[in-house]
C-alpha cells in the first residue's frame, strides 16, 4: 500500500511538472520559477503535501544537483577553462565584486551572521546559464559580438564553483579553521590534478569511457559520476565539484555522446531538484521577506548590467553591445537556488531559503525582459537627455546618430 502511495505521489509530481514545462515552453520563459512554485504547493503548508514520496524526491534531488554540474562540465574542456581564466580574469574580479559583495552584506546587515552572508553572496553572483542561453537564441543573438563576452562571464562563474563551493561546504559543516583550510588544499589539489590530467591525457580518459553503444555509455558515464560525487562528499569537498570535474575531463565525442544522453536525464532530476527546494520552504515565510528580495533584485540587476557593461566595453564592444551585455546576465536560476539548498539542508537560517526563493522567482522572470529591453531603454535614456541639453532651436534640425555597430550580425 506505501509502494502504491509512493507511486501515485511521485506521478502525480511528474505529471504536474510536464504540463508546468509545457505552460513555461509556450509563452517563451524558463520553467524554473513554476518548478519552484509546484514545490511550494506540495510541499508543508501548501495546497497538496506529499505524505510518502519526500525522502526519494531528496535523493533525486541530489542527483540533480550532480547531474547538473556534470552537464555543466561537459560544456568545457580543460584548455578552454584555462584559456579563458587567463585572459577574462578581470571581468571575473569585478563581476565577483559588483554582485557577491552586495549579496553578503544583504545577509550581514539582516543580522543572519558570516556564514550566511556567504551563502547569500553565491546567490547573488551566480548567473544562470541555462536561462541565459535560452534567451541568447530565442533573441537571435548567438552570432552578435557581444556574446562571447557573456559566456565568458558565464565560464569564470561556473569556473568559481569549483573553488566556491568547497569553502561554503567546510563553513556549514561548522568546519573550524584548520578543517576548513585542509577541506580547501584538497579541493584546489583535486581540481589542479583533475584539469592537468584532463589536459594531458583527456583523449587517453575519454577514449576510455566512450562506447559505441549508447546504454553502456550511459551507464558508465552516469556510474562514474556517481562514485565520483561520492568520493568527493566523504571527503567535504562537495559532489557538485566531483560532478564538475568529471564533466570536465571528458572531451570529444565521449562528452558529445554523453551529453545528448544525459539530458533528459538532467531535465528530469533538475526538476525534482527545484520542486524538493520548493518542498522545503513554507509558502507563508515568503511574505515577511518579499520586500528585501525586491530590493536585493533590484541592486543586483543593475550591478551585473554594470557588470556586463564593464566586460564589453573592457573588449572592445560598442555602448549598444555594452547595453545588451548587461541585460543578457540579469537572470539568476539553478546554482542560486543549489547554493541556497545546501544551507537550507544545513539548517542555518530559516528565512534564508524563502529569500533565496523570491529572489530567483524576480529575477529569472525579469532576466529575459531585461535582456530584451535594457539596451532599447538606454538608447531612449541616452536620446531624452541629449534633447533636454540642446538648443531649442536645434532640437527640430537633429538628426538620429548613425548606428556605430550596424556591421554586427545583430537582431535587436
Amino acid at each position: 500500500m506505501h509502494t502504491a502511495t509512493v507511486f501515485i505521489e511521485l506521478g502525480t509530481v511528474v505529471l504536474v511538472l510536464g504540463l508546468l514545462g509545457r505552460l513555461a515552453s509556450r509563452y517563451g520563459q524558463s520553467p524554473i520559477p513554476l518548478y519552484l512554485l509546484g514545490g511550494l504547493a506540495f510541499g508543508h503548508g501548501g495546497l497538496l503535501p506529499l505524505s510518502s514520496s519526500e525522502e526519494f524526491v531528496a535523493t533525486g534531488a541530489e542527483i540533480g544537483v550532480v547531474l547538473l554540474l556534470l552537464m555543466l562540465g561537459l560544456e568545457y574542456t580543460a584548455a578552454d577553462l584555462v584559456t579563458n581564466l587567463k585572459q577574462q580574469y578581470p571581468a571575473g574580479a569585478v563581476d565577483f565584486a559588483f554582485n557577491a559583495l552586495p549579496g553578503a552584506a544583504a545577509g550581514l546587515l539582516l543580522g543572519w551572521g558570516p556564514v550566511a552572508a556567504v551563502v547569500l553572496a553565491g546567490v547573488t553572483w551566480i548567473s544562470s546559464s541555462g536561462v541565459i542561453a535560452k534567451v541568447l537564441g530565442d533573441l537571435g543573438r548567438l552570432g552578435n559580438r557581444e556574446t562571447p563576452v557573456i559566456l565568458s562571464v558565464l565560464v569564470l562563474e561556473d569556473l568559481s564553483m569549483a573553488l566556491y563551493l568547497p569553502i561554503l561546504t567546510a563553513l556549514l559543516a561548522g568546519a573550524g579553521l584548520l578543517a576548513g583550510s585542509i577541506t580547501l588544499a584538497i579541493a584546489l589539489a583535486t581540481a589542479g590534478a583533475v584539469l592537468f590530467v584532463a589536459l594531458r591525457y583527456g583523449r587517453v580518459i575519454s577514449k576510455f569511457v566512450s562506447h559505441d553503444d549508447p546504454e553502456k555509455l550511459l551507464l558508465v558515464v552516469f556510474g562514474l559520476t556517481l562514485l565520483v560525487a561520492g568520493i568527493a562528499q566523504k571527503l567535504q569537498v562537495s559532489a557538485a565539484v566531483g560532478a564538475f570535474l568529471v564533466g570536465i575531463a571528458l572531451s570529444g565525442e565521449a562528452a558529445e555522446g554523453a551529453h545528448t544522453l544525459l539530458s533528459p536525464l538532467r531535465d528530469l532530476f533538475a526538476a525534482v531538484f527545484f520542486v524538493f527546494f520548493g518542498l522545503s520552504t513554507d509558502p507563508t515565510s515568503i511574505p515577511p521577506v518579499l520586500l528585501p528580495a525586491l530590493a536585493l533584485a533590484l541592486v543586483t540587476a543593475l550591478t551585473k548590467i554594470a557588470t556586463g557593461y564593464w566586460a564589453a566595453r573592457r573588449a572592445g564592444i560598442g555602448p549598444r553591445g555594452r547595453w545588451r551585455t548587461g541585460g543578457a546576465l540579469v537572470a539568476r536560476g539553478e546554482f542560486s537556488i543549489v547554493i541556497a539548498g545546501l544551507a537550507v539542508t544545513a539548517g542555518i537560517e530559516p528565512d534564508l531559503g524563502p529569500l533565496a526563493t523570491a529572489y530567483v522567482l524576480i529575477l529569472v522572470i525579469v532576466g529575459p525582459l531585461a535582456a530584451r529591453w535594457t539596451e532599447p531603454a538606454a538608447g531612449r535614456l541616452a536620446a531624452l537627455r541629449t534633447r533636454r541639453w540642446m538648443p531649442v532651436r536645434q532640437r527640430g534640425a537633429a538628426q538620429p546618430a548613425p548606428d556605430e555597430e550596424a556591421v554586427e550580425p545583430v537582431q535587436s
